[in-house]
C-alpha cells in the first residue's frame, strides 16, 4: 500500500498535540539530555589532579628540597604537612588523608654528587587502582625530568637521545574531549528510546486506539507520523548537546556539521523504531519505559566503549559489543569533533547507522497492530 504524506502528517499533527498536553515528556525531551550531559560530563572524568602528597624527607639537603619542589611545578601534587618519621605515613594513607608518600632517604645528595645512583621511594594507596597508576606514572615522570637535569648539570653535555612524545586530537590528555562527545551518543540513545517507548502504549491506555483503527490510515503511516516529532526534537537536542559540549566543557568540533547531522538523523531513526517496537508489543507504558531504559542504558554505558575499552574486554562481549548501537555513533561522534574525518574513515559506521535506522524502523511497524482483540 502507498503511504500517503497528509495522513501521515495528520497522525505527525496529532502526536505533537499530544506532547504539547504532556508536561513530562517535554521536559524529558528538552531538559534531560542536556542536564545529562552537563551532569556526567562533569562526574565522569578518568583525569587526576590536586593529588594529595606527604614528604618524608630523610635527607634535609638543597638536592632534596630541589626533588620536593619538582612535584609542586608539575602542578599535579599538592604537599601536605611535611613528615617527621615512617610511623606517620600508615595512619595518613589509612584514612585517605594523603594519596602518596614520597620518601627521600638519608644519603640522597651524597650519591647524586658522587654520581651514583640515588634511590627515592613513592608509596601510593593502591585501593584505587586508576588513580594509583596515574600518580605513580606522574612521579614517574617527574623523578626521570629531575633526573636528567641533574645529568645535564654534572656533564655540561646534552644527553646522547632524547624523545619528544606528541598527542593528536586531544593535546591535553583531558576527559572532556572523550568522554563528551561519547556521551552525546549514549544520552541520545536513552532518551529516544524512552520517549518513543510511550507512544502506542499511551494509545492502549487512554482507549483511542478504537478511533485509530477505525481510520483508513496504514500502520506504516502511524509509526513514520508518530517518528517525526521526536526525530525533530532529537535532533534540537543534538544541536543543544554539541553546543554545550564546544562552550561548557571546552570540546573542539573540527568536522562536518552537514555529516554530523546526516549520522545522527540515521541513529535517531533507529532509537525511536526501537522505542516504538517496545511500546507496541507491551502495550503498557510503565512496562515499556523500563524496558527501554534497561535496554538501552546498561549496553550503551558498559558496552560501547564510552567507559571501559571494548579490546580489553572477554571475547563473548566483544562480540556482544556489535549489537550495541551507541558503539558506532561514539566513533562516529568522536571522529567527527576531534579527528575531522568523513566518510573514508567512518564508512564503516555509517552502514551501520543505516542498518540500524532500518532495523528499527521495521521492527516497530511489524510490531504494531490496528486491530482490536
Amino acid at each position: 500500500m502507498a503511504l500517503r504524506s497528509g495522513r501521515l502528517l495528520a497522525i505527525a499533527r496529532k502526536e505533537v498535540l499530544q506532547l504539547r498536553r504532556d508536561t513530562r515528556s517535554l521536559l524529558m525531551a528538552f531538559m534531560m539530555p542536556a542536564l545529562m550531559i552537563v551532569f556526567f560530563g562533569y562526574i565522569i572524568s578518568f583525569d587526576v589532579k590536586d593529588i594529595k602528597l606527604a614528604v618524608l624527607d630523610q635527607d634535609h639537603t638543597r638536592q632534596s628540597r630541589e626533588l620536593v619542589e619538582s612535584f609542586v611545578s608539575a602542578g599535579r601534587f599538592h604537599i601536605t604537612a611535611p613528615l617527621t618519621s615512617a610511623a606517620e605515613m600508615a595512619p595518613l594513607l589509612d584514612r585517605g588523608a594523603v594519596r602518596m608518600v614520597l620518601v627521600v632517604p638519608p644519603g640522597f645528595a651524597r650519591e647524586l654528587t658522587a654520581g651514583r645512583q640515588a634511590d627515592v621511594q613513592a608509596i601510593v594507596d593502591g585501593a584505587d587502582a586508576n588513580t594509583a597508576a596515574i600518580s605513580l606514572n606522574y612521579a614517574s615522570a617527574i623523578i626521570g625530568s629531575y633526573s636528567s637535569a641533574i645529568a645535564l648539570r654534572s656533564t655540561r653535555q646534552a644527553t646522547p637521545v632524547t624523545a619528544e612524545a606528541r598527542v593528536w586530537y586531544n593535546e591535553t590528555l583531558e576527559s572532556p574531549p572523550m568522554i563528551v562527545p561519547g556521551l552525546i551518543a549514549v544520552i541520545m540513545m536513552i532518551i529516544a528510546a524512552m520517549l518513543t517507548a510511550l507512544t502506542v502504549a499511551r494509545e492502549w491506555e487512554r482507549g483511542t486506539m478504537e478511533q485509530l483503527a477505525a481510520t483508513p490510515v496504514h500502520r506504516a503511516e502511524v509509526i513514520l507520523g508518530k517518528l517525526l516529532p521526536y526525530l525533530g526534537i532529537g535532533l534540537v537536542d543534538v544541536i543543544a548537546a554539541v553546543i554545550i559540549g564546544m562552550t561548557v566543557f571546552d570540546v573542539p568540533f573540527r568536522g562536518s556539521p552537514l555529516l554530523l547531522a546526516i549520522m545522527s538523523t540515521m541513529f535517531l531513526i533507529g532509537s525511536l523504531g526501537l522505542g516504538i517496537f517496545i511500546s507496541a508489543a507491551l502495550k503498557s507504558q510503565l512496562l515499556a519505559t523500563q524496558l527501554a531504559m534497561i535496554g538501552t542504558f546498561l549496553p550503551s554505558l558498559l558496552l560501547s566503549g564510552l567507559m571501559f575499552d571494548i579490546n580489553m574486554m572477554p571475547r563473548p562481549l566483544q562480540a556482544f559489543s556489535l549489537l550495541v548501537p551507541a558503539r558506532y555513533f561514539i566513533t562516529v561522534m568522536r571522529g567527527i569533533f576531534l579527528k575531522d574525518v568523513g566518510i573514508p574513515v567512518l564508512y564503516g559506521q555509517g552502514l551501520a547507522m543505516v542498518l540500524y535506522s532500518i532495523i528499527g524502523l521495521v521492527l516497530a511497524i511489524r510490531a504494531f497492530r490496528k486491530e482490536i482483540e
